[in-house]
């Protein structure tokens, strides 16, 4: 028979109608909450500081609060949990506090769970089903010391030899299956600004409207007519007026103290929490985001790093690019945004995947598209589209001899520039995009890094490198340093600046252009002239690149998002092969970068010059950025270090 207890209905307390979890569930009802009638179930291990900060939260919102400890389990066994564990040990333990969270339903709560029960998948299933599940990511030494004060000297699970640091690691990936927000706490973060932080994470898990992107071309007031997700920018790729998407908002900033957390983390580690930071729950659950995180940068990189960091000369360090299946640093994005592509495809549509490249893109798209699925390969059809002559032997035959799936690769007689231009020229054929909408069920979209999200996962390798540089103790963390960049298309360039905007202590962004240097030439002029500048082979294939398609996202934000002021400036181009750009629209622009270019001389005499002095043989990108660097270093004001970004690519032209 059930029996009555006690009620209270205070903010730190609950009402409830308890019975035998094995016949009837414990419901607790209370008013409509931040998230309706969804409990915000506050998950983490023992001593993460679930029950305070679930109790300032309920406050905050006037909700009534649960502890499962306290408030489910020692009701329902009529005794403290330390004496249940005691008694029947961790495995019969785990087993009967899964069943009692089985039994227990609530609407509108603050619910602060175990430690363990995420641990139990029926009782996690059951629970995840009532509200949002928040991970409170504390740091391990914060936690220790919590426990040792309130001396505790053995959890759930944890054997004999086992250490508690040993246990929380284990327990981390329990947690990350079910987080729906994750909560990254600085170290030594005091509750109540870790209650803070949660109740900021909720506001955005129920805000994804404010998510939005816009296109580059347009304003603000325009482009809020229509909302645009991340799951749509990720399959569109390029905007229906002819401009590039960027978030609405910029991306999120994190804390000194969270960038610290980063520090100790693996790379997939540390891309999982930045991209979950940029790529809102409803658009890509956390957990599936985990699994596409794991498996892009996992056993397919050569090294345990994935993006190792390596001293050079002097304070000139190098990031190594190239561990990926293909060699190339596009693996880094390729890797991953075809899983992201294939997630928020829409169904009952084929999609064919256009893509320009100058050599190493597209092996890249190649592999990663071809590690799809059967049932997302028979949806997606690759083609890529190369300079015959523009690209090294190693490349092209890495692209003509892929044979997967629907994915291929097509020479072009031509310079990459008109690849680039044709495929966006066919984004604005209607004839051709209904033809194959209509007879073949089918919508053009693009992994050149034009897609955001071919651009997104770069940021995470910048934000690895200074990370890695401050964990081994090379500069204090928050100490400045630059970032040198080969670039052509910009985009690699971009997500440095990105980096920057969401907190790495970047100074410069330093472009280094080889001597097909138009960007070079902009950055230091404000004047973009295509006009009689032919195409130039070089020994640095990859940033033989004339138009450079992501400066218009930098214009964008650089402007102070003035889209009309871009729309002008790339209609200019297109009609006039020239723009400039006024001179306090330059200022703004040297604030963010500098810019310098390399003679193919120069180039191959820094191959020689470092390989004699180190032993480490430079790509010719990688040392295009080297010759940059040093000079346009030299004009920036003394102090951190000097951080030469690689692009380090399967070496092209016999070097």
């Amino acid at each position: 028979m059930a029996s009555l207890r006690s009620f209270w209905w205070a903010v730190h307390s609950l009402r409830s109608f308890r019975s035998p979890f094995s016949t009837s569930k414990l419901w607790i009802s209370t008013q409509t909450s931040l998230l309706g009638d969804k409990n915000i179930l506050l998950m983490g291990p023992p001593g993460a500081g679930k029950t305070t900060v679930g109790k300032i939260v309920a406050h905050r919102l006037g909700l009534t609060v649960v502890d499962v400890d306290d408030d489910v389990l020692e009701p329902t066994w009529k005794m403290p949990v330390a004496a249940k564990l005691a008694a029947v040990g961790g495995q019969r333990f785990l087993e009967e506090e899964g069943q009692a969270l089985c039994s227990f339903s609530a609407s509108g709560c603050v619910v602060s769970l175990t430690g363990s029960n995420p641990l139990h998948t029926a009782a996690m299933q059951h629970v995840k089903e009532s509200g949002v599940v928040v991970y409170l990511d504390v740091d391990s030494q914060d936690i220790l010391a919590r426990l040792e004060r309130m001396k505790v000297n053995r959890i759930v699970g944890q054997e004999a030899g086992v250490s508690m640091r040993d246990i929380l690691g284990y327990r981390k990936q329990f947690y990350e299956k079910w987080l729906d927000v994750r909560v990254l706490c600085g170290r030594g973060e005091t509750i109540e600004e870790v209650a803070e932080k949660v109740l900021k994470a909720l506001e955005r898990y129920q805000k994804h409207d404010t998510e939005t992107f816009v296109s580059t071309r347009r304003g603000e007031m325009e482009s809020a007519s229509k909302k645009t997700f991340f799951s749509d920018v990720v399959v569109e790729g390029l905007a229906t007026d002819g401009g590039l998407y960027v978030p609405q908002n910029g991306l999120p900033a994190l804390s000194a103290q969270e960038w610290q957390r980063l520090a100790e983390m693996s790379y997939p580690e540390r891309a999982l929490v930045l991209l979950e930071r940029c790529i809102h729950p409803l658009d890509v659950p956390a957990g599936d985001l985990r699994t596409m995180v794991f498996k892009a940068y996992g056993s397919n990189f050569s090294s345990a790093a994935v993006a190792p960091v390596k001293h050079l000369l002097h304070n000139q360090y190098v990031q190594e690019l190239f561990h990926g299946p293909t060699a190339s640093f596009k693996d880094f994005a390729l890797q991953l945004m075809p899983q992201l592509f294939a997630y928020c495809l829409p169904p009952m549509c084929n999609y064919l995947i256009l893509v320009a490249t100058s050599g190493d893109t597209g092996s890249a798209v190649l592999s990663g598209f071809g590690k799809l699925g059967d049932a997302d390969g028979s949806r997606i059809g690759v083609l890529v589209f190369f300079p015959e002559g523009g690209v090294s032997e190693v490349q092209k035959l890495q692209m003509t001899s892929y044979r997967g799936g629907n994915a291929r690769a097509v020479g072009v007689r031509s310079d990459f520039d008109f690849c680039q231009r044709s495929i966006k020229r066919m984004f604005g054929e209607c004839g051709l995009t209904g033809h194959l909408a209509v007879e073949y069920g089918t919508v053009l979209s693009t992994a050149n890094s034009i897609n955001w999200a071919r651009l997104l996962p770069q940021v995470v390798f910048h934000s690895s490198s200074y990370l890695d540089l401050a964990r081994d103790g090379v500069i204090g963390f928050g100490e400045p340093v630059d970032v040198c960049v080969p670039t052509g298309n910009f985009g690699n360039a971009l997500s440095a600046v990105y980096a920057k905007k969401m907190g790495v202590p970047i100074r410069k962004v330093i472009c280094a252009s080889n001597h097909n240097r138009v960007v070079a030439d902009f950055i230091n002029t404000g004047e973009y002239d295509l006009r009689g500048r032919p195409l130039l082979p070089s020994r640095s294939p990859a940033i033989d690149i004339l138009k450079s398609s992501n400066l218009e996202r930098f214009l964008y934000h650089a402007s102070e998002r003035d889209g009309r002021l871009v729309e002008r400036l790339f209609a200019r181009l297109d009609a006039q092969r020239h723009f400039s750009v006024p001179q306090p629209l330059l200022r703004s622009i040297q604030q963010e970068v500098l810019a310098g270019w390399c003679s193919e001389e120069d180039c191959l005499a820094a191959l020689q010059k470092v390989h004699e002095q180190t032993g480490y043989v430079l790509d010719t990108h990688t040392a295009v950025a080297n010759v940059v660097a040093g000079p346009v270093a030299g004009r920036l004001v003394p102090g951190g270090a000097l951080l030469h970004g690689s692009l380090r690519e399967v070496c092209p032209r016999g070097v």
